[in-house]
């Protein structure tokens, strides 16, 4: 999966690609000013066959005096003895344009020699350095040196190397204060991925010394935030209130249905009631959760198991238990959730799968607990699905052949407001696998 690029790196990616064109437009025009310098520079050959005549007609003392009235900074000579050696440079064709006016002559091009040490080489850098030598009658050689010295500044450095480093200085100053502005944001996004509803509203980053932008994002999240957070505790009351009182009718009315003469009729509509109640006490449980309501308590996870299965083996059905931990193992949560949890997961492998084992073990700091049935199993295509509200294998939600398909949808919701997560795995046996896996209190 490709990684996205963050917003900082973004910025820093645009700030280096302005710093390198700034950087090649200047080495552009550095480089065609230095071409054209060095074609100003170079001495006409016609001046230098003129020089080397006058030299030869001179004795001594008169050549000294030429030289030095002729000799500047950009244009430097002297004489030295014939057979010193030096290290060529090719130019072939700046070196046939001397010769052609000075025919007969020995000449020949070298590189003039620089400092032996890295800084005074830097700032006495010589541009278009070219060093000419021309063969004198009487076995001296006439040594011509044209430079241009690289202006520097007070500290030694060239001008553009300066301007260049304080640029990038700049640069590196506007990355770090960019970094100070974006890192609230990447705080508030991870904040948004902690926030919980049901609990209590998570801190947002500290943005008093940010942007008007940042401090304004920040303010409606947290606004968002506490909307959010006081909608669902309101949906939830007024959920959990309607389903006690539609409760209340409900036993009022198991109470009147004594009266039936027909007892498959009555055995039929206490079933029915029954399911009703039980799916009020499902709404009940999941709007406590929802509003973070529920008790917290410390649970013996084996008796409840124990008593769930107990329970099913007094009514007949299928059910074993196998336990891999001490007795007091201690998991922190509400007893009645829990043990809505167990039922439910219970409940369907007994329907679905006609047999429900139980098993419980630890790994690390959590508690496993696996209910495998006998049935068919799930395809793994539609576990996630059966884990929503109103989703069942079988499309018909007849009290016949099952439930509404909210037994698996209210189990999860009751073990994510524990800390706990519920999948639907394959058995080992054939059929399907309810994992619930929930932290032990220590």
């Amino acid at each position: 999966m490709t990684r996205q690029l963050t917003l900082l790196m973004r910025l820093a990616l645009i700030v280096a690609m302005a710093l390198s064109v700034v950087w090649i437009l200047m080495i552009g025009a550095y480089f065609r000013q230095d071409f054209a310098q060095r074609m100003a520079l170079r001495p006409a050959p016609e001046r230098i066959a003129a020089l080397a005549g006058l030299l030869e007609g001179l004795p001594a003392e008169g050549r000294a005096a030429l030289l030095l009235a002729v000799g500047t900074e950009e244009f430097q000579v002297h004489l030295v003895p014939a057979g010193e050696a030096v290290p060529p440079r090719y130019d072939a064709a700046l070196l046939a344009g001397y010769a052609a006016a000075m025919p007969g002559r020995a000449l020949s091009l070298a590189q003039p020699p620089l400092p032996d040490r890295w800084f005074p080489r830097l700032s006495n850098l010589p541009r278009n350095a070219m060093q000419l030598r021309v063969g004198l009658a009487g076995g001296q050689v006439l040594v011509v040196d044209t430079r241009a010295p690289v202006p520097v500044t007070a500290l030694g450095v060239p001008v553009g190397f300066g301007a260049g480093l304080f640029g990038t200085l700049v640069a590196l100053v506007a990355l770090l204060i960019m970094q100070r502005e974006t890192r609230p944001l990447a705080r508030l996004a991870a904040a948004a991925d902690r926030m919980d509803l049901a609990g209590p509203p998570v801190p947002l980053p500290e943005v008093r010394r940010s942007a008007p932008e940042i401090r304004a994002v920040v303010g409606a999240f947290a606004r968002m935030q506490e909307r959010l957070s006081g909608l669902l505790q309101a949906r939830m009351a007024l959920l959990g209130g309607i389903a006690h009182d539609v409760r209340s009718f409900a036993t009022r009315l198991r109470l009147r249905i004594d009266a039936l003469p027909d007892a498959a009729e009555r055995e039929r509509a206490e079933t029915d009631i029954a399911d009703m109640i039980r799916l009020l006490d499902d709404a009940l449980l999941s709007s406590r959760a929802g509003a973070g309501e529920l008790a917290q308590e410390m649970v013996e996870l084996p008796a409840l198991l124990r008593a769930e299965v107990d329970d099913r083996l007094a009514q007949g059905a299928r059910a074993t238990l196998a336990l891999d931990v001490p007795e007091w193992l201690v998991v922190l949560g509400d007893p009645l959730a829990l043990r809505r949890v167990v039922a439910n997961l219970v409940g369907n492998a007994l329907a679905y799968g006609h047999a429900a084992h139980l098993g419980l073990r630890t790994e690390g700091e959590e508690a496993v607990l696996t209910v495998d049935d006998e049935g068919p199993g799930i395809p793994p295509d539609q576990r996630l699905a059966m884990l929503e509200p109103f989703t069942r294998l079988d499309a018909s939600r007849n009290r016949r052949t099952g439930g509404a398909g909210l037994g698996l949808a209210i189990a999860r919701g009751l073990l994510e407001a524990h800390g706990g997560r519920l999948a639907i795995l394959d058995a080992p046996d054939g059929g399907a696998r309810m994992e619930v896996r929930l932290p032990v209190f220590r």
